[in-house]
This record gives C-alpha cells, structure tokens and sequence, in this order.
C-alpha cells in the first residue's frame, strides 16, 4: 500500500492533469496482453499486429511492459489539463541515456528478452531517438483518431470532481475512487506490497483520469516524477463493457436513441463539442437533439466563458433514474 500524507501545502498543490501517453501506452500494454476479445478497441489489432512485426523498436517498447509494470520514460506524467500527445514527446524525448538505461534494466530483470532484434534496439546510443520515433508513429496509426473522443470522457471525469471539491473538500472529490481512501490525513492507496509513506514534501499529489487504467489504479511514487494517482474515469466500465449506445432501453422508446444516450450523459455540465466527442454524434445532431430536450424541461444550460454547459434538470434526473432501473 502507498500512503501520501496531505500537508496544507500539498492540499494547495494538488491538481487534474490528462495525460495522452499514459493512456496510449495502457492501451498498447492491454492489446499486448490481454487480446482483442478483452477490449472495445478490436479493429486496432490488424494495425496493432503489422507494427509489432515490422517496427522493431516498437516491438522493443511492448516487450518491455507488462500488464502492470513498464519503464516511466515511455509515458512520463503530464503537468496539467492542457497536456497533448506533442508535449508528451518532447517529455520523452528528453530523457538522458543514463535514465533510460537505468529504467531498461529494471524492466530486462523483471521480464527478459532474449530476441535480437529487440536488444539491438535497446542497447542502442539512440534508444531514445528511436523509442520516441516509434511512440510517434505509433499513435498517428492506432490512436489518434480515438484521442478526442477518451479526452472527453478524462474531461468529464474532473469536470464532475472539481465540482465535488469546491461543495465539499478533497475527500469528497476522492469519494468513489477504486482503492483509494482518505484516511488520518492521507491518501492511501490499495496496492500490492508492504506500507509505504511517500512525502510529497509540498509538492502535492497530480490526479489523472483514465481510460485504460480500469478497474484499478497506478501510482507514481518515485523521483524524477510528480507523485501520481492515475485513476478510470467515471463511467468508463461501462465503455470496457460494452453498453448500448442507445442508452437504457426504456428512455430511448420515450424519447428515441441518441436523445436518450445525450440524458444519460449529462449527469455532469458538458459542453455540445464534448457531448459530441463522447457520444460519436455529429455536433450539429447534438445542439438539435438538446434544444428537443430543453423544451421539453429535462435539460437546460448555462453559458460559461465561450461555451454554454448543459446539465439535466431535476425532471431529466427523475427520468434517467426511473428509465434506468427498468432497463
């Protein structure tokens, strides 16, 4: 277990972050060990497999991770909610030679490689240059199409905690986190291997949504990198087990499919744009669909900076709930 004593000032330091790496790597760690029968992300094999083959470099980075474990350099910890996949890079891109050994050999003796191919790549002066490369290429062939839409859900995910810390203290915002408690003046975190105290030493604690984590968590507790919690997104089972899009049953016969899948969705104030990238609806169908839903009393929306955040009413939650429980 990892335990993170809170100070004042870490209270005051402790902040969301998205991290696009991070759940780029968890999604190549997933395909690489689980199969494409355990994801949601099946039609990525095909491609999945021909880099594996033909990139050597690549196949060194999958080696390299297992389900739980893999070296901190590939997907370093972002700083912020303004993180993209460009900063993530040139993060890895700076790694020193002597880093990346040190993190190599640690994974070579956790789980060690034998082909070839794969020690040339990572014995290599260029090991970095070259892993960077092949993350690059990687994510513009697998991920990036999918990146917007997880964003959102990582967005809706701190969107609805940052709510939860404002009405009533960081507790609150940790509530419902697998493995996760507040207790005694700490974050404690359920993991395997004996106690652990990690001082933050006022730095605070980065919180990071994710896609791929569930139904668990990680943790960064080690020098260089920000202590870390990464935990799955609200509602993100859901996605892992396979929902019908057209939300519960009952509630789309009512109202029809996709106004039903926007009034399961709005449990928390969410832009037309994000609603757009999380459901798959084309922005236009959405802003229709939420002007129906306006009218008839079960949303309304509040302009915040450039956006207006939409959010059911207390009509639109008594239907969500009762259609939910009949689904």
């Amino acid at each position: 277990m990892l335990r993170f004593p809170l100070e004042a000032d870490d209270l005051l330091r402790s902040r969301f972050a998205v991290s696009p790496l991070f759940e780029f790597v968890s999604l190549l760690r997933t395909l690489a060990s689980a199969g494409p029968r355990s994801v949601p992300w099946a039609r990525l094999v095909p491609e999945f497999a021909r880099l594996r083959a033909e990139d050597d470099a690549f196949a060194a980075i999958l080696a390299l991770n297992s389900r739980h474990y893999g070296p901190a350099f590939t997907s370093p910890p972002p700083t912020g909610m303004a993180q993209s996949i460009e900063d993530d890079l040139a993060a890895v891109r700076s790694t020193t030679l002597a880093q990346a050994r040190r993190e190599i050999r640690e994974c070579l003796a956790r789980r060690p490689i034998t082909e070839q191919r794969l020690l040339v790549v990572l014995r290599s002066p260029a090991v970095v240059d070259r892993v960077t490369e092949a993350l690059e290429a990687a994510w513009r062939s697998l991920f990036a199409a999918e990146w917007l839409r997880l964003r959102a859900i990582c967005e809706r995910d701190v969107l609805y905690r940052s709510a939860e810390l404002g009405q009533s203290g960081w507790a609150a915002a940790f509530a419902g986190l697998p493995r996760v408690r507040w207790r005694a003046g700490a974050v404690e975190v359920s993991l395997a291997g004996p106690v652990r105290t990690v001082p933050l030493g006022g730095g605070g604690l980065l919180l990071v949504p994710s896609v791929f984590v569930w139904p668990g968590v990680a943790a960064f507790a080690d020098d260089p990198w920000p202590k870390t919690i990464v935990y799955p997104a609200r509602g993100v089972g859901a996605l892992w087990e396979g929902p019908d899009r057209g939300g519960p049953r009952a509630l789309g016969d009512l109202v029809g499919r996709s106004r039903a899948l926007l009034l399961t969705a709005l449990d928390v104030p969410t832009s037309t744009t994000t609603l757009a990238r999380t459901t798959g609806l084309a922005s236009g169908a959405v802003g229709d669909h939420l002007a129906v839903l306006r009218r008839a009393g079960l949303v309304d929306g509040t302009r915040a900076g450039r956006s207006v955040l939409y959010r059911r009413t207390a009509l639109g939650d008594a239907l969500a709930a009762v259609a939910s429980s009949h689904s």
